[in-house]
């Protein structure tokens, strides 16, 4: 069997045995067409079925939390953890706390991590979880009362050379707080079984940082190897979380402007370039929408979401050199790029998970003047940061900024040059998708060969 047809077959199974689950079907469609030079060229994968058994999970766990709120009623949301592959390391993924949370979600999101974890170099496995519970309107009581009764359910699971789970969206450092003090009172140990900790409890400087300065390490690799820089670029940023705010501090600490952030109530367009620490009192402190930020910064302009173009996101409406997004999965359709490109947008690199659909890939990927960094490649920071702290927590270490930093940079310089070279080794120079998706898919592959049946 060729390995067009093989990996047509295992689509086809992924179809019948995940019903309903497009999102995961998307990034397997993704991943695994752009493995077929590899499998084409070594012909162990299609022997030892490798790509059969990467597509399921190693433990799918799936649970019920009740908690009380404030009223002292009980509240029940379902909770994920899918365990999907430890051929290089322990598991290692985040928790993601939003209502849109759902098997299909975390399969995605699993489902990539196994190659974002390869890209960083580390031993780290992949991995994913989360809830359907919406901390937006919560108390701190609420939110406290729903970490513990998560934790009451995952503690069984994890561990910190079993599974090491992170945050992601909806969890920053007060929800791994109170999860991280909730599996010390039933376990009775102090371990690094959760990064993203306070700094002293064993979290490590740069990890807030992580995500969003990577995405930007990551893209001015590109922009070298194409013989620029960002000195001047005027940037479009969506999110207004973590990944988006930290991107945009870096950016400007290269030279180029962010001129936009979005929520899920609209976004903000700042001519003069987005107010980074206005950014963070009002996301990080005060947790309100950004339509504050319009009332405080005077020549901003708030766009709310009904004012959006029908199937358009209207953050990519606005002119730019270089978009970042940094929000969501599927927020870059097929028009929202040929909008961009139009404007004069020439670089897309992606800080949030699968946030380009498949046709906008497609266009991007046809462009020869187009700079593409897909995100398992791209947004690899924060994960990595996550394995730093692992390291320092299991040497009983807490490493400076500035090292923490340099070893960030010099992981994304990896996962750059790792997928380029490969992107020349089989003839599709610059295709980072390709490149990135076959380096690490052949670390965890060949592990699993070796590991036997």
């Amino acid at each position: 069997m060729n390995a067009h047809d093989y990996i047509s077959d295992v689509l086809d199974r992924i179809e019948r045995t995940s019903l309903g689950q497009v999102t995961f079907k998307q990034a397997a469609t993704e991943i695994l067409r752009a493995l077929e030079p590899v499998l084409d060229r070594e012909p162990k994968y299609i022997k030892h079925k490798v790509v059969d058994r990467m597509v399921m999970p190693e433990r799918t766990n799936i649970f019920r939390i009740t908690y009380a709120n404030d009223k002292g009623e009980p509240e029940s949301n379902y909770g994920y953890r899918v365990q999907f592959n430890s051929a290089i390391g322990p598991y290692k993924g985040g928790l993601r706390f939003h209502p849109s949370v759902n098997l299909d979600i975390i399969k995605f999101l699993g489902f990539e991590q196994i190659f974002k974890n390869s890209l960083t170099g580390l031993s780290m496995g992949g991995a994913k979880g989360g809830a359907n519970f919406d901390p937006k309107g919560k108390s701190d009581g609420e939110i406290m009362r729903f970490c513990q009764a998560f934790m009451n359910a995952l503690h069984e699971i994890i561990g910190d050379v079993i599974d090491v789970p992170a945050g992601d969206i909806g969890v920053g450092g007060r929800e791994i707080g109170y999860m991280f003090g909730q599996y010390k009172r039933i376990k009775h140990r102090f371990e690094g079984t959760l990064t993203g900790k306070g700094l002293s409890w064993g979290g490590s400087l740069v990890r807030t940082e992580a995500t969003g300065y990577g995405l930007v390490y990551f893209a001015n690799e590109m922009l070298k190897k194409a013989g620029r820089g960002f000195v001047g670029l005027i940037c479009a940023v969506s999110g207004a979380g973590n990944v988006a705010i930290y991107t945009c501090e870096k950016l400007y600490q290269f030279g180029a402007k962010p001129v936009t952030v979005s929520d899920s109530t609209g976004y903000i367009y700042d001519a003069e370039g987005i107010d980074v620490a206005l950014l963070k009192q009002l996301k990080e402190v005060e947790r309100v929408g950004l339509r504050e930020y319009s009332v405080r910064k005077a020549g901003s302009k708030f766009i709310p979401v009904s004012e959006y173009k029908p199937g358009r996101n209207g953050v990519w409406d606005v002119k730019c050199d270089a978009a970042f997004p940094c929000a969501t999965q599927n927020e870059v359709s097929l028009a929202d790029i040929e909008v961009l490109y139009n404007n004069g947008c020439r670089l897309l690199a992606e800080g949030a998970n699968l946030p380009s659909t498949l046709d906008a890939m497609e266009f991007m990927a046809a462009k020869s003047d187009f700079l593409y960094g897909p995100g398992k490649a791209a947004n690899a920071g924060g994960v990595a940061t996550s394995g730093l702290e692992m390291a320092q927590n299991a040497a009983m270490e807490s490493w400076s900024f500035e090292k923490v930093d340099a070893r960030l940079q010099g992981i994304m310089k990896h996962i750059f040059d790792i997928s380029y070279e490969t992107s020349v080794e089989f003839g599709r120079p610059g295709d980072l998708v390709l490149g990135g998706n076959i380096a690490g898919f052949r670390k965890v592959a060949d592990a699993m060969i070796d590991q036997g049946y």
